[in-house]
């Protein structure tokens, strides 16, 4: 999906009309970043996206046992962009993925509305899905993780 004028119009009136001072926003391979640079206006700055590298957490066989539901070797599906998360299409269908369901490259996990607009989020690994992070229609943030991965399946 490509980021139009209008959406940085949208961007540029959030930015506005709220506190919040920097905003970016991700689609794809391109990333716009709008900043409030004082009362004289605002600044805006388009790039082609730089995803991350999936971080593993705790990979090393001499680190302490993890606490919680994190185990060795867990992979993060993050969240590339800020808006609301959703665990399926719509309020009666089934979630895109549960606890213990393998996933592949490429598969849909869930939808983050941003603007308006439902973007489906393809997951970046393949794995077992073991957690589940955030809430049904929660807000979530940029680089937040959404599920926790076992790669090893």
């Amino acid at each position: 999906m490509k980021i139009d004028f209008e959406q940085i119009r949208e961007l540029l009136t959030v930015v506005a009309e709220t506190d919040i001072t920097e905003l970016t926003i991700e689609s794809g391979d391109e990333r716009v970043t709008v900043k409030k640079s004082g009362p004289a206006g605002q600044v805006v700055t388009m790039a082609p996206a730089a995803k991350p590298a999936p971080e593993i957490i705790n990979a090393s066989p001499d680190a302490p046992e993890p606490k919680g539901n994190e185990a060795n070797g867990l992979l993060p599906i993050t969240s590339p962009m800020v808006g609301t998360f959703y665990r399926s299409p719509s309020p009666s269908a089934p979630s895109f993925v549960d606890i213990g369901d393998s996933i592949a490259v490429g598969q849909t996990v869930c939808i983050i509305e941003a603007m308006k607009l439902m973007n489906d989020m393809p997951s970046e690994i393949s794995g077992r899905v073991v957690k589940v992070c955030v809430e049904n229609g929660s807000t979530v943030e940029y680089g937040q993780p959404l599920f926790m991965v076992d790669p090893r399946g």
